[in-house]
């Protein structure tokens, strides 16, 4: 599977897990399966790269190359547009943008509320290019402005339903995969969440505090919000070039010195008279 199916560690561990997981349920039944249990314990879960510090993240342009790929002139393509657009600005995650509800949006406000992991709601600012795709959204799939309607749903033997996850996933590699044509910076593998990654970077970059940021995404500890410092090379690197322009190494900066510019502290030092 390593070699001929190019399968992850972490795939082929999943994969081997379930497998032994199976045999042990087996066993229970057949105990002489449990000679092949005992074979199976002997196959090594293999090591993962730490990938803690590594994060997938897009540029503001390189979303827009693939925000504009949706034709808009069709129902489908509005959707699609006002979908990718909401996630990026509001940061979303894929469940928080599939439980919204039609009055989940304030636009007097604008604001879109969200309920995030263990129901925890927050309110997130939108822009006005949001606003005016939600307006054009809502007068093609929810004509008739019922509140507590899914705001993003598919129609299945006449009724509404909750969009699925693996429709979003669809769509996301689909105009991934145009995108990548016209502008070489698009990822091979598009995929919702790296929205809301891509967001909270161009924040981060943008002057906000992570502080606020983690607010901003729902994240229940802040410690998580340290990875787009830890991930963020490209102020590392203006900063390297910044300190080498006025030709000075970057080093920690040096704790300063008390007496540093206390003459008359450096005189007592000396054991001299202060007269």
């Amino acid at each position: 599977m390593e070699t001929e199916k190019n399968w992850e560690p972490a795939t082929r561990n999943h994969r081997l897990s379930r497998i032994r997981s199976f045999f042990r349920y087996a066993a229970e039944f057949d105990p002489t399966l449990v000679i092949h249990l005992a074979e199976l314990k002997r196959i090594h879960l293999k090591k993962e790269p730490d990938k803690s510090f590594v994060l997938e993240f897009m540029s503001p342009e390189t979303v827009s190359v693939i925000l504009s790929q949706p034709d808009t002139s069709g129902k489908m393509g509005v959707r699609d547009t006002f979908f990718m657009t909401l996630m990026f600005d509001s940061a979303a995650r894929d469940c928080e943008m599939l439980s919204l509800r039609l009055c989940d949006i304030d636009i007097k406000r604008k604001v879109v509320y969200l309920l995030g992991k263990g129901n925890k709601p927050r309110y997130v600012p939108i822009n006005q290019t949001t606003i005016d795709h939600f307006q054009k959204y809502v007068k093609l799939y929810h004509p008739f402005g019922d509140k507590t309607a899914p705001m993003f749903y598919t129609i299945h033997r006449g009724e509404k339903n909750q969009m699925s996850d693996d429709n979003v996933a669809r769509f996301f590699r689909k105009y991934g995969r145009q995108a990548k044509v016209i502008c070489p910076d698009v990822p091979n593998n598009v995929h919702p969440h790296m929205f809301r990654k891509s967001r909270a970077m161009s924040l981060y970059r943008s002057g906000m505090p992570l502080s606020l940021i983690s607010e901003w995404l729902g994240h229940n500890d802040p410690e998580t919000t340290l990875i787009y410092a830890r991930a963020d090379t490209e102020m590392k690197r203006k900063a390297i070039e910044k300190a080498e322009a006025i030709g000075r190494p970057v080093l920690p900066e040096a704790e300063k010195r008390m007496w540093d510019g206390n003459d008359n502290m450096i005189r007592q030092l000396l054991g001299l008279d202060l007269k």
